[in-house]
């Protein structure tokens, strides 16, 4: 097996991966009536059926991105993927809303450590102007798994089940699991020494927490309710914690270390060797999470070039 090989097959697997969680959130979508209608559920479980993937999900992405910076980024996807599977199966086998929404929030819990862990493998995985490329091929397939999404629950509901838009999962994983461990190097950030910032995502989950519920239940309820008061007022506390947790920590970097590594990889690759001489050293403003940007081979913010000072 070439090296080349081995790249390809790397972002296969991240493109696998990565579709399913952008496939499962468009087709869940379409699965709503459905399922309401089998199980019963309210307006409001509804809701949080499509909200707990969300809430979770953006919530923990960062922290997903740092602990695969540090552990691993392979262990970290990896992990993702078993523990977004497991979710799904959970969800197809849910009895209840409340069964459905626990499922739903997991998956989100899973999403967060391999949405992220893809892109910065691919980063990890592929350098110079090939990166540009392999992201850019990740980049589309992401987009056309969205829009086929809609497309592939009608049927999978028209035909089989709503339960089968999460079971659909499960091949698609056992896939993605096969290609990782035989093709699949492991990396990781050899300047990530400081812990994960889980003060910054409990006071994230429970700041967007809080907002989220108090505005799903603001309708039903109304304004004045004490249900709806108590969530917003938490929340908005708890996201007013997070700023001021985040600018005196001396973690920091917590919400920059998975994209800004991939990010950074991905504009050093589309500039050549003479555009960088004319721009000059580039310096990121997320230089204390990453070790490209410390050594600043790389900028989001172009300085003068040398010849015009």
């Amino acid at each position: 097996m070439t090296a080349g090989s081995k790249r390809r097959w790397t972002l296969i697997a991240t493109i696998v991966a990565s579709a399913m969680t952008f496939i499962d959130m468009t087709v869940v979508n379409v699965a709503l009536p459905a399922l309401q209608k089998e199980l019963g559920a309210t307006i409001t479980d509804v809701q949080w059926v499509v909200e707990a993937y969300a809430l979770f999900l953006g919530a923990l992405i960062l922290v997903g991105g740092s602990m695969g910076d540090q552990f691993g980024r392979k262990r970290i996807f990896l992990a993702g993927i078993v523990w977004f599977t497991a979710a799904s199966v959970w969800c197809g086998a849910a009895t209840s809303p409340r069964f459905l929404i626990i499922g739903r929030a997991l998956q989100g819990i899973g999403a967060a450590f391999l949405v992220p862990g893809s892109l910065a493998i691919i980063s990890a995985t592929y350098d110079g102007a090939e990166r540009g490329r392999a992201i850019g091929t990740w980049s589309g397939f992401s987009a056309i798994t969205t829009a086929v999404g809609p497309v592939i629950g009608g049927w999978l509901i028209e035909n089989v089940s709503w339960r089968s838009a999460f079971f659909i999962n499960v091949p698609l994983a056992l896939v993605v699991v096969f290609i990782s461990m035989h093709y699949m190097d492991e990396s990781r950030d050899p300047s990530r020494t400081r812990h994960v910032d889980w003060i910054g995502a409990l006071l994230a989950v429970v700041g967007l927490g809080g907002v989220v519920l108090g505005l799903l239940e603001w309708p039903p309820l109304g304004p004045g309710h004490p249900l709806v008061v108590s969530a917003l007022v938490i929340g908005v506390v708890g996201l007013a914690l997070l700023i001021v947790a985040e600018h005196s920590s001396h973690y920091y970097c917590t919400a920059r270390s998975a994209w800004c590594f991939s990010w950074c990889h991905f504009f050093s690759s589309r500039s050549s060797t003479t555009q960088r001489r004319r721009r000059g050293r580039l310096s990121c403003r997320f230089q204390s999470s990453c070790s490209r940007c410390r050594a600043g081979r790389v900028d989001w913010w172009h300085a003068p070039a040398p010849d015009s000072r």
